[in-house]
């Protein structure tokens, strides 16, 4: 592998798409937090994008409770190059 440093661009993003699959499910928030045993906050921070690390754990409790598959929630993105 080449010693290179890669920028934003070069190597993609992950999203975390939970939002989408609730709406799907018509599950709130608060439902899925107290159905996985969760405070509110992390369900939330999961519901907007915005988990900085992602919790094996949390994740598995998540997928097993809307029956779906981490990759369902979660996605890798390449930004093409210009």
């Amino acid at each position: 592998m080449e010693n290179k440093l890669y920028t934003f661009n070069e190597y993609g993003q992950i999203e975390i798409c939970l939002k989408d699959i609730m709406e799907e499910r018509g599950i709130s928030r608060n439902a899925l937090a107290r159905a996985i045993d969760t405070r509110f906050e992390v369900i939330n921070k999961w519901y907007h994008g915005h988990v900085e690390k992602i919790d094996s754990d949390v994740l598995a409790r998540i997928c097993y409770v809307l029956n779906c598959s981490p990759g369902d929630i979660i996605r890798y993105t390449i930004t093409p190059k210009q």
